[in-house]
């Protein structure tokens, strides 16, 4: 092994600089470059810390994109019933204290509306029978082609095989809080509301049969299925009680 003959005194008054003692080094041996250790999964890259509004969104599909439950994500940014935002509007994406109450919307000086507009209709509050017991049924009839999973190979809810124009109807009854283009991942996505604590969702549609704010029975038509990014033709299926996903099949009736 060649060994290094120059000698360098001990400073005690501070340190050699890393590059110099690196040059020092890769006259002895080989050095292996400096890498950082991080975690398993880890991306290097913080979550954000705010959101802002573009036009299209809603508090409900902007909760759901950053998995947070939409009644934390009012709550922290004082937003009110009927959950109005504005284009350009700055969302704290911060968790809410505990005990932090849900308070008047604040609208900032400018800035469009963009939750809510005159010629939606008006949906109806849901009833406490809706609130407490929720008679799912499946979006569409087809063959799981993936299933749920939060580890490897993450997967917020399942895929359902089908054919390019089928219809997909709505899981239970609900109101829809959510239906646009908006969301990366999802293709032309609707949300429904089913009850203060239950959301479900339908992706890669071809079209979509249904507006924000309405109201929506369980089995109705509510758009129909298209390709995914890779081409396949699918329903991409979620459950998600107070913002987190859930395996839908906990839910759905067994066929």
């Amino acid at each position: 092994m060649k060994r290094c003959r120059t000698v360098f005194p001990i400073v005690r008054t501070g340190y050699l600089p890393l590059a110099l003692s690196l040059l020092i080094l890769s006259g002895c041996q080989q050095v292996a470059p400096f890498v950082p250790v991080t975690s398993a999964g880890d991306t290097g890259k913080a979550a954000p810390r705010f959101h802002l509004v573009q036009a299209g969104e809603t508090l409900y599909s902007i909760a759901w994109r950053y998995g947070m439950d939409y009644r934390e994500l009012a709550s922290v940014n004082q937003i009110g019933p009927p959950f109005t935002i504005y284009v350009n509007q700055k969302l704290n994406l911060a968790k809410a204290p505990k005990k932090q109450r849900v308070k008047s919307a604040k609208a900032p000086p400018t800035g469009k509306a963009i939750a809510t507009k005159t010629k939606r209709p008006r949906a109806r509050p849901l009833t406490t029978s809706q609130a407490t017991n929720i008679n799912w049924s499946w979006p569409v009839m087809g063959t799981v082609i993936r299933g749920f999973s939060l580890q490897r190979g993450l997967n917020k809810g399942i895929d359902i095989k089908g054919k390019l124009g089928q219809p997909v109807s709505s899981a239970a009854d609900g109101v829809v809080v959510y239906a646009g283009g908006g969301l990366r991942g999802f293709g032309k996505l609707i949300i429904v509301k089913h009850t203060q604590n239950y959301l479900s969702a339908y992706g890669h549609n071809r079209v979509l049969l249904v507006r924000e704010g309405e109201e929506v029975k369980g089995g109705q038509h509510v758009a129909e299925i298209g390709p995914n990014g890779s081409n396949e033709e699918m329903l991409h299926f979620e459950i998600r009680r107070n913002g987190k996903p859930e395996n839908p099949l906990k839910y759905l009736p067994k066929l």
